[in-house]
């Protein structure tokens, strides 16, 4: 049976691939986006039905972060338009380890629709396709929180699981957290990075006081530094997120993708042969 999806966040790094998946499944999909038609604005409530109508399914994933003041007043609104516009069933993706993503969950938990949620720890697509690139383009990577044993988790891996479970109602009320397989700190990424691209990348600690600085200075706005300090102290600091789950193997089938793995896929697209800012 193909359903009608919409795709909140169809271009970021795990929204472009539940996209492709579900294309390549045949199922008919619309990306929820500023861009779009019609737009989706998380500003702009008005937004919600239009993109909404003619949908059964629904991914929801909220720029920046479920942690953001408004999200939760956000995710009441589109599940209330979603339940209006008789969606079956929506897939809420999540962060492990969030007390207030978690206060998202519920709202979507309580809502009235079928739903599964989806619990990512950090992503591996941060040293490529976000954050940190810069970082590791220009050989030193400064970042707080070197103790920290990170789960990191694949973008594809976590698209891969969404991808199944929207279609899949055996999920139906499950909360899936997905991580990957091995616990590292930033000190041993980086290392894996470097002996894979073939030069120096230094790991350089520091405090998180110490990078919320860089990013002001670097015109960064006020909320995405308040965010990414939450999400080092908050995040990384919680002892729930140094726990390995192995819900992507139960899933899928198969073995969550290790870091190893990640980088040897990423030096095939070369992004990290580039110049730095480009």
């Amino acid at each position: 049976m193909k359903h009608n999806i919409l795709v909140i966040g169809g271009t970021g790094k795990t929204g472009h691939r539940v996209v492709e998946g579900l294309t390549q499944e045949g199922h008919p999909v619309r990306v929820g986006s500023r861009k779009g038609t019609p737009a989706f604005d998380w500003e702009d409530y008005s937004t919600f039905r239009p993109v909404l109508k003619g949908m059964d399914r629904a991914y929801i994933v909220y720029y920046p972060d479920l942690a953001v003041p408004g999200a939760k007043e956000a995710i009441t609104a589109l599940t209330e338009a979603a339940l209006k516009e008789g969606l079956e069933k929506v897939v809420l993706l999540s962060g492990k380890g969030e007390a207030e993503a978690e206060a998202c969950e519920q709202i979507v938990a309580n809502s009235g629709l079928n739903y599964t949620l989806v619990r990512a720890s950090w992503f591996n697509q941060n040293f490529s396709e976000g954050a940190f690139l810069d970082f590791v383009l220009s050989g030193r990577v400064a970042l707080p929180m070197p103790a920290a044993e990170i789960p990191f988790v694949d973008a594809t891996d976590i698209a891969d699981v969404v991808t199944k479970v929207l279609v899949d109602d055996s999920y139906n009320g499950e909360t899936i957290t997905v991580t990957g397989p091995q616990k590292l700190k930033f000190e041993q990424v980086v290392k894996m990075m470097e002996q894979g691209i073939g030069r120096d990348i230094q790991y350089i600690p520091i405090t998180i006081e110490e990078f919320k600085d860089g990013m002001k200075a670097a015109g960064l706005p006020a909320s995405y530094v308040w965010l990414f300090g939450y999400l080092f102290k908050e995040v990384l600091g919680n002892a729930d997120n140094q726990v390995i789950s192995h819900d992507i193997e139960r899933v899928l089938g198969r073995k969550a993708t290790d870091f190893k793995q990640y980088v040897e896929n990423t030096l095939a697209t070369g992004v990290w042969n580039q110049e730095v800012g480009v």
